[in-house]
């Protein structure tokens, strides 16, 4: 009788790490990406300066994209996040500079208004959101429809509550979300990536104990150690970069003299992780544990997978629908934040084309058009492929017209390869 017990087949490295193809194969072109532009900018695009404004300007359409991922997964789409975006950006910008002076009598300044306005936009947000998945879910307008008719309104009733003006400056407390005029500086910085990588390697433990302790496999112990010095070098190696950018003398200088006292001579200081980068990271971590960890999450990817089987199971999928547009205005609000606080002011077009970034930066991240599949960390990544692009053709001289034009591609391409990807790896 011959012996029918066979070893485990071997697996190659990249399979024992157990690293998903589709995110490394993102992280290498987003590399290359960067390596190509560093090239053609004579070393530009890799400094300190550039990689820290490429962050803060790829936060607003990265919080939104996070919340696309979830229309998207639900087989529906917003046109309308962009229009949104600049309706609660005028609703805040008017709330700080003129209905609270001047109809509640708040003093400019006071430490109340930056802090009423973000609640006025998020609650602005939200109920529009709602609205719009109220016209999708409950009277089955098409989400497609709703939210082209959304793109038209929103842009229009964000010019009118203005009138068509800039609105600026911004209280000083409220622009500190928006990038540069809010960072946590060089040592508070390296505390918290300190405290990400322990909360990182802790969770790798977490995991592989929870595994054995019911009897799954486990990856090898090197598999492991690799895994983990990768996320904690990427974690501290971002620190590094972002504490290696200074902040310049004059701003310095000022920054002194606003608080009455002398600049030292010889002192210097580093910008370190901006505010608007943590905020990304709570709602990364937010919206990840939303989709694996809670009710919400398992039914909206049930749904993307199969509507009639999902209520069929007595999943209220036009509730549902309700919440998923719900949430993404709320996230709208917050991009509208961070955008109008980095700009310092709310413009009239502030927002424009944000709705096909936001798109693109879900597909590229690996987002499904068909519905279902999708992922927090991917649309990120993508925002960032997106913003990258963007960034080093500008640097280039690329102009505007076909910087679009690329992104338009880039889309398309992106697309192409999911479809083929699926194809031949039999996903659904």
């Amino acid at each position: 009788m011959s012996d029918t017990t066979h070893a485990p087949p071997k697996r190659n490295f990249v399979q024992s790490l157990e690293i998903d193809t589709r995110l490394l194969g993102m992280i290498g072109a987003f590399i290359l990406v960067c390596l190509v532009f560093n090239v053609l900018t004579d070393g530009r695009f890799l400094t300190p300066r550039n990689i820290f404004n490429l962050t803060i300007q790829t936060v607003s359409v990265a919080i939104m994209a996070t919340g696309m991922v979830f229309i998207i997964v639900t087989r529906h789409i917003d046109l309308a996040c962009g229009a949104l975006l600049a309706t609660c950006s005028a609703l805040m910008a008017m709330t700080q500079t003129v209905y609270l002076p001047d109809w509640v009598g708040l003093p400019l300044g006071h430490p109340a208004i930056p802090y009423i306005a973000i609640a006025v936009g998020l609650i602005a947000g939200t109920a529009i959101g709602a609205f719009q998945g109220y016209l999708v879910g409950y009277l089955t307008i098409p989400a497609f429809i709703v939210t082209l008719g959304g793109l038209l309104v929103w842009r229009n009733v964000g010019w009118y509550l203005t009138s068509g003006a800039t609105i600026g400056p911004l209280d000083g407390t409220f622009m500190k979300l928006g990038g540069i005029n809010g960072t946590l500086g060089a040592t508070w910085s390296w505390i918290l990536g300190l405290i990400a990588v322990a909360a990182a390697l802790w969770g790798l433990y977490a995991s592989r104990r929870n595994k054995i302790a019911h009897d799954f496999p486990v990856k090898p112990a090197w598999a492991e150690a690799i895994n983990a010095a990768i996320i904690a070098g990427g974690i501290l190696g971002f620190i590094a970069i972002l504490n290696s950018y200074q902040i310049p003398q004059g701003r310095l200088k000022r920054i002194f003299e606003a608080a009455g006292q002398e600049l030292p001579e010889g002192y210097t200081a580093s910008y370190g992780l901006p505010f608007s980068v943590l905020l990304l990271i709570a709602v990364a971590v937010t919206m990840t544990v939303i989709a694996k960890k809670t009710r919400l999450g398992r039914y909206i990817f049930a749904t993307g997978g199969n509507p009639d089987a999902a209520e069929l199971s007595g999943i209220n999928t036009r509730m549902l629908t309700v919440k998923v547009f719900a949430l993404m205005g709320a996230l709208c609000a917050l991009s509208a934040v961070v955008a109008s606080a980095r700009l310092t002011n709310h413009s009239n077009d502030i927002g424009t084309l944000d709705e096909l970034r936001v798109i693109a930066a879900a597909v590229i991240g690996g987002t499904a058009l068909s519905g279902g599949i999708g992922t927090i960390h991917g649309a990120i990544l993508g925002a960032l492929i997106m913003q990258s692009l963007q960034s080093g053709m500008a640097m280039v001289g690329v102009d505007a017209p076909l910087q679009n034009m690329v992104v338009g591609t880039v889309l398309v391409l992106a697309v192409l390869i999911d479809i083929i990807y699926r194809k031949r790896t039999g996903a659904k």
